[in-house]
């Protein structure tokens, strides 16, 4: 009987040589190494010395399951081209390491970044694996270094009056603990992998907001849970507000760019190029439009497959935003075309970037597979259509025609071509 596609990805993972993790350098591989070692070697000293307790046990699992829960929920933009925004699962590590033993800080993060694997984004394994124990060490420590505190400062439970203030300062005393020492390991790994990196530059506004919320969401779940466990059901909703808001800039991203190629989707290209041709019209600047098709795409599919379909969209894409001002406006206007509006090109502008475009694409040699470089690969040819306009009070619409009128003609002339026309004189006839 045949196996599985599930039994099989785990088979492979079984296959201890064939780990991505041996494939790094040697330096970068023994701190990735020697991290995990080392969580794992602090939840067995840990484990030796906890009482358990079957109340313990109890929190944990609420705690966890309203994790779970959370990550479940977790949208898939938060990490779209594997580049995550904040994942913000501390926030529920946190109250873990503040109100059980540390061995359950140590284990907390290991079933939440397993989910994230499975059901939100599938990563690299080992940089799971290491991201999991990084977590792990941090907030394990945080929680011995909260437990370091006089009872009279802190304790096991959050008291009234004074005790209340102080003990709120030691979880986030124990909070930055966990979150920079947290951070710190991934940034050591990151510069480990690349020595040019500046961790500075990651230091943007956007993400100091977010890594202040996460915490500061951290510290108030431990609050709620400290009063009373099962209100952590109640803090499941404000996770997933919160969360949504932090994507919102990605969400709003992903609604106004085409997914597979992250040029401005059909609908937000017309609309800011509406917007430009009547800048255009009311300043009397010139303007010019080109419709790209890739020819024989079809062909591509058909003798490739469609993964292989994707990567020569993908490649046209990186053509079309290398050779393109910074200003100009490109888009998919359909499976294989493209849409590029010019300002401020005239006539004999406008044909010199579509056929640098055309030449460029034409020279371009896309590798079948990703691993073999020197294999086979394919060779596409673009035709383009060109319509400028020139100061007269024209649409839009009036440009898309004239732009397809000269991209059918380049297409029934040879293809590889170039046409243009000019829409005042297209509207004309």
């Amino acid at each position: 009987m045949e196996a599985s596609s599930l039994t099989r990805r785990v088979l492979a993972h079984a296959v201890i040589r064939d780990w991505a993790w041996w494939k790094l350098p040697w330096l970068l591989r023994s701190y990735v190494g020697g991290v995990v070692a080392g969580a794992f070697a602090l939840g067995a000293a840990e484990a030796v010395r906890t009482s358990w307790h079957a109340a313990d046990a109890a929190k944990f699992a609420l705690l966890l399951g309203c994790a779970m829960v959370s990550v479940a929920a977790t949208p898939r933009i938060a990490y779209l081209h594997g580049k995550i925004t904040r994942d913000f699962i501390t926030v529920w590590v946190l109250p873990v390491a503040i109100l059980l033993p540390p061995v359950y800080a140590v284990a907390a993060p290991i079933p939440l970044l397993m989910l994230t694997q499975w059901l939100v984004f599938r990563g690299l394994l080992y940089r799971r694996v290491f991201t999991a124990a990084a977590m792990s060490l941090a907030y394990a420590t945080a929680s011995i270094a909260f437990r370091a505190f006089p009872p009279s400062f802190a304790g096991g439970s959050v008291g009234a009056g004074t005790h209340a203030l102080t003990w709120t300062v030691a979880v986030v005393l124990a909070e930055i603990i966990g979150g920079r020492g947290h951070s710190a390991l991934i940034g050591i790994a990151i510069k480990v992998a690349d020595p040019s990196t500046r961790l500075a530059d990651q230091l943007s506004r956007k993400a100091l907001q977010a890594e202040f919320t996460e915490s500061n969401l951290g510290v108030l779940i431990t609050l709620i849970v400290a009063v009373n466990p099962v209100l952590a059901v109640l803090a499941v909703p404000t996770w997933l507000l919160v969360r949504r808001f932090m994507v919102h800039d990605q969400l709003l991203a992903q609604s106004r760019v085409d997914t597979k190629t992250g040029l401005l989707n059909a609908s937000t290209w017309e609309q800011e190029a509406a917007t430009e041709v009547a800048r255009a019209v009311r300043t009397g600047s010139p303007l010019a439009l080109a419709l790209v098709d890739i020819d024989h795409f079809k062909l591509v599919n058909d003798t490739h497959g469609h993964l292989v379909g994707d990567k020569t969209l993908r490649a046209v894409t990186g053509a079309l935003r290398s050779q393109l001002r910074a200003y100009d406006l490109a888009g998919r206007f359909g499976g294989e075309e493209f849409a590029i509006l010019l300002p401020h090109a005239r006539e004999v502008d406008a044909l010199n970037v579509a056929e640098r475009l055309r030449v460029h694409i034409a020279g371009l040699s896309i590798p079948v597979r990703d691993d073999d470089e020197s294999g086979p690969s394919v060779k596409v040819t673009i035709s383009v259509g060109v319509a400028a306009l020139e100061g007269e009070s024209r649409e839009l619409t009036d440009m898309l025609a004239a732009a397809d009128a000269a991209l059918y003609h380049a297409k029934e002339t040879g293809r590889n071509k170039t046409h243009i026309v000019n829409a005042i004189a297209a509207q004309a006839s």
